[in-house]
Parts: C-alpha cells; sequence; structure tokens
C-alpha cells in the first residue's frame, strides 16, 4: 500500500471480527513502534501484547470499554520514565516520554492499516486499574492502549477540518 493511502485509510474502528491476528503482523507492528523517533533516542516506550481470552477481560474490567476487548490483541503502550527522567528531569517526565511512545502508537497504527488491519487509539483509562489487570511494575505507566484486529465495520471514512481552519500561514 502506497503511504498516502495507509494515512487515509487508518481510522478509528471499534468494532473487529473474531479473525485472529498473526503473531508475525503483531510482530511488524511491534516493530514499526521501535521505529518511532524518541528524545535523545532513549526509547522509553515498553509494549504489553494483550492475547488471552482472561487478560483481555481483565483489561476490560479496568477500562470498561466492552468493544476494545472484542478486539483479538489489544497492545498497551507504557513508558518507563526513569531514563527520560534521569536525562531530562521534569520536561522529560512530562512532555518528551509521552510523545515519545504517542510517536511509536502512531507508527503501530499506520502498520496496522498497511497490513489490513484496524485499530483505535485509546488513552481514556484509569491508569492505575490497567497497571493491577496487567500487573506491570511500577513506575511503567500506561500511556496508550491498541485493539487490534479485522474490522467488522463498515468502511466509511472520517471526516476532517479543512487546513484552513487548523493552519496559520506567518
Amino acid at each position: 500500500m502506497q503511504f498516502s493511502d495507509v494515512i487515509s485509510e487508518r481510522k478509528s474502528v471499534r468494532n473487529f471480527s473474531d479473525r485472529a491476528v498473526s503473531d508475525s503482523d503483531i510482530e511488524e507492528i511491534l516493530r514499526a513502534g521501535i521505529q518511532a523517533p524518541s528524545a535523545g533516542n532513549i526509547q522509553p516506550w515498553r509494549f504489553t501484547v494483550v492475547k488471552s481470552d482472561a487478560a483481555r477481560a481483565r483489561l476490560n474490567a479496568a477500562v470498561g470499554q466492552r468493544w476494545a476487548a472484542a478486539a483479538p490483541v489489544i497492545i498497551v503502550v507504557s513508558l518507563d520514565p526513569r531514563p527520560v527522567n534521569a536525562r531530562y528531569s521534569t520536561r522529560g517526565l512530562t512532555l518528551y516520554g509521552i510523545q515519545d511512545c504517542a510517536a511509536a502508537t502512531e507508527n503501530m497504527l499506520l502498520k496496522a492499516v498497511d497490513l489490513g488491519l484496524a485499530s483505535c487509539w485509546i488513552g481514556a483509562f484509569d491508569e492505575s486499574k490497567v497497571v493491577e489487570a496487567l500487573g506491570l511494575k511500577r513506575p511503567i505507566t500506561p500511556v496508550t492502549l491498541l485493539p487490534i484486529g479485522y474490522s467488522a465495520q463498515g468502511s466509511g471514512k472520517q471526516s476532517r477540518r479543512p487546513l484552513d481552519d487548523v493552519v496559520s500561514w506567518i
């Protein structure tokens, strides 16, 4: 798929078929994540691949978005704040590490589309409940959840605001 097509085809999908996602596709998505830029090349992201029914059920109980648990795979993108704090102090903790995880998340979303898969960026959750549900070791902090699977919803396009609404030329 051409890169411009990947970008234009990416949309938030909240309805997945029960078709399994191969481990090789998951690994390709994870490899795309680690290719993201990061402040000082620290790469503070950590990925948890949630596949089992039991783990997805625990995550659903913590997040409360039943549609997400219906995806066959959920990748949890977390931040290890220690290296960015050590190098950049407060700004590393409050900005750079989050930006790094966001860049990795976007790379993974785009790779999923390239592989014919669908996903949705979830940022609304109680982080302490997700930590507990997955047994993450603090200070690892979940930043985004990416349910991934084959779309079971229509192929309609999401609307976007025109450039004139969001761009200022100086």
